[in-house]
């Protein structure tokens, strides 16, 4: 399943539902192997290295119902506080989303479309994906590979 409007809206509403002013904040919404979508926030705090990337919710109420996550999207205000972004998943992200396979789709930004935006798999956002040395023969670590 390939990110999509309805999953960047799906993004935007959780955004604004946390944020009214939307003028800070960042959002995030996943796609569920069974076409159900998960959303969750950012999570501030006064010590930066406490606070949670926006997709961390999604992907452990993923993890914890057993479902597999197909298609990811963060959202945040732009500089000016009012357009928004599309951010692709930083590198910690990027990592807690290899435990589906290097075919999730994540939103990343884009000036090659209208809407600023485009759906990438995970291996052409991490083409280097450091673990494959230790995936047994299928090029990237299967879920039970990525639990030991």
């Amino acid at each position: 399943m390939e990110v999509d409007q309805r999953l960047f809206d799906a993004a935007v509403e959780q955004l604004r539902r946390r944020w009214p002013d939307a003028q800070r904040g960042v959002a995030a919404a996943v796609y569920l192997d069974d076409g159900s979508i998960v959303t969750g926030v950012g999570l501030d705090n006064i010590n930066a290295v406490m606070g949670l990337c926006a997709e961390t919710g999604p992907i452990c109420q993923a993890y914890t119902m057993d479902r597999a996550i197909t298609a990811s999207i963060c959202v945040a205000p732009g500089l000016s506080g009012h357009e928004l972004q599309v951010l692709a998943p930083c590198g910690a992200c990027q990592e807690r989303l290899a435990l589906w396979g290097p075919g999730v789709e994540v939103g990343v930004a884009s000036t090659r479309t209208d809407a600023g935006w485009e759906s990438k798999p995970l291996i052409e956002v991490n083409p280097y994906y450091w673990a494959v040395v230790y995936a047994e023969g299928s090029g990237w670590p299967s879920p039970a590979e990525h639990a030991d």
